[in-house]
């Protein structure tokens, strides 16, 4: 099994802003679980840059998938170290399969040349952030803010302004344990170069909202 730390610094490598935001979760076995999560996401995302060929590509991602049976059974094989914790937090927090699974054909299909799949890619991985933060019962909350997060990573900023405001309203009534998971999709709102700066004011303005 990974350690904490190892995932830590997985998730700081790969996504600084997802990384600053799990800063604020103050339970410990929370962050470490939101980290999991990140990490495993992680993994999946460096997978294009560490093979030459789409084809080897394609074929980690459908290894990953096949470890998804013993992920979901309780029993990780030792094929990957990310792979007991995502084990471990599966069980804790009752996540379910089919975003997971869709999250690993999202990137299939990005090896194909599809376009990307918003819901696969970015919706599904923060509602499962938000099941980690604050329970089941809250996913039609970030759909949105999810989206804005998927439309700015790939580059296509205009409509994620446009979107913002939606997200912005449907994030009322959303615990603010679930702060950290929605932070990204919300930095958009905030003027500020710095990420900590960013994720500092967003938290601000969020507690007002959520």
């Amino acid at each position: 099994m990974t350690s904490p730390d190892d995932a830590d610094a997985r998730v700081r490598a790969a996504d600084i802003d997802r990384w600053l935001a799990s800063r604020f979760v103050a339970d410990v076995e929370a962050r470490a679980d939101l980290v999991a999560l990140y990490a495993f996401e992680a993994e999946l995302m460096a997978i294009p840059a560490r093979v030459t060929q789409p084809l080897l590509a394609e074929m980690r991602f459908r290894w990953w998938a096949d470890q998804m049976d013993g992920v979901f059974a309780g029993e990780p094989p030792r094929g990957h170290p990310v792979l007991g914790a995502l084990a471990g937090l599966v069980a804790r927090r009752a996540l379910e399969r089919g975003p997971i699974d869709a999250l690993i054909e999202g990137h299939v299909g990005r090896m194909q040349d599809a376009p990307h799949d918003l819901d696969a890619l970015f919706v599904g991985p923060m509602q499962a952030a938000v099941r980690v933060l604050a329970g089941p019962g809250h996913e039609a909350k970030v759909v949105e803010a999810g989206r804005v997060r998927g439309l700015a990573q790939t580059g296509r900023l205009d409509e994620a302004r446009a979107l913002r405001a939606a997200a912005n309203r449907a994030l009322q009534g959303l615990p603010v344990a679930a702060f950290p998971a929605v932070a990204p999709a919300a930095l958009l709102s905030v003027d500020s170069p710095e990420p900590v700066k960013r994720l500092q004011l967003t938290w601000a303005t969020l507690r007002g909202r959520i």
